[in-house]
């Protein structure tokens, strides 16, 4: 998993985002994707929730329409149409376009992604009443929400979810602080997992984090580095019932930081492009003739 040479994605991240509908201000989304190269996002389901399943909202879910029928059940299919909505909204401020004309894709295990555009890339969570978001213009990123009050030591999972060094780093700490700890390493999990567009492939006891302090690299199961410098890891708290991971990778190729949809082309490769297709408007009348 170590991936030599390269230096180290997105140290920093910006407070996350609260956003209490579509008319909510946008521009912090691309202050922090041109400060931090990447931005979290929360919102309030309800505040999304949409309005009937009319022509607005057809034209909103595109490709997602039929996906959306598909969901027999009122809750889920309003959670449905409620994430894309916003993943949409927050997609179409960083690319300066109409939220209508975003179209998402997704990979073989359900990562989406934007189609037509791999200058953002996104992530998607939600839990209880919250639904996350993240963008990112390094390279891949992953997000991950939990309610802080769910009870996951001494429930049995730990021997699903940590690895030894991470379930002998936790029996070392306080009482009051194993729990915190798990849920820490559980949305890291979910969201590295997420990054790299595994999901739940990706064995939880194969890989891990430090429990005990900030972050910085996944680690093997004996607590050794596994990625040195690849990857950025971040826990965040949102309105104080929350408790959200987020992974950031580098893909190596720098930042975007022309993220316009309307000047995605790179200008030389247009001109090439034009050049080809003058070359063959001359030779098709030769061919004609011939």
């Amino acid at each position: 998993m170590t991936v030599p040479g390269r230096r180290t994605p997105g140290p920093t991240l910006g407070e996350p985002i609260a956003v209490s509908g579509p008319s909510a201000d946008w521009s912090r989304v691309r202050a922090d994707l041109d400060r931090h190269g990447a931005a979290v996002l929360c919102a309030r389901q309800d505040d999304w929730r949409p309005e009937g399943a009319g022509a607005r909202l057809r034209a909103l879910l595109g490709h997602d329409w039929e996906r959306y029928l598909e969901l027999t059940q009122p809750r889920v299919r309003a959670r449905f149409a409620a994430s894309r909505a916003l993943l949409k909204f927050a997609a179409a401020a960083a690319l300066g376009v109409r939220p209508q004309s975003v179209e998402l894709g997704y990979g073989l295990t359900g990562r989406p992604c934007l189609r037509g555009y791999d200058g953002v890339h996104i992530s998607l969570s939600h839990t209880d009443d919250l639904l996350l978001v993240g963008l990112a213009t390094d390279g891949a990123i992953g997000v991950d929400a939990e309610c802080s009050d769910r009870v996951l030591y001494g429930s049995g999972l730990g021997r699903h979810m940590c690895t030894p060094y991470e379930a002998e780093r936790i029996e070392a700490m306080p009482v009051a602080e194993r729990n915190p700890a798990m849920l820490r390493l559980w949305t890291l999990k979910e969201a590295y997992s997420k990054a790299i567009g595994l999901g739940m492939l990706f064995r939880f006891t194969d890989f891990g984090f430090s429990p005990d302090r900030a972050p910085t690299d996944v680690l093997r199961p004996d607590g050794t580095p596994g990625t040195v410098g690849a990857w950025a890891f971040h826990t965040l708290s949102f309105a104080g019932r929350y408790t959200l991971g987020v992974a950031v990778g580098d893909a190596g190729f720098g930042r975007s930081t022309d993220l316009a949809a309307a000047t995605a082309l790179d200008p030389g490769i247009v001109d090439t492009l034009l050049a080809a297709l003058g070359e063959e408007e001359q030779e098709a009348p030769a061919r004609c003739r011939g």
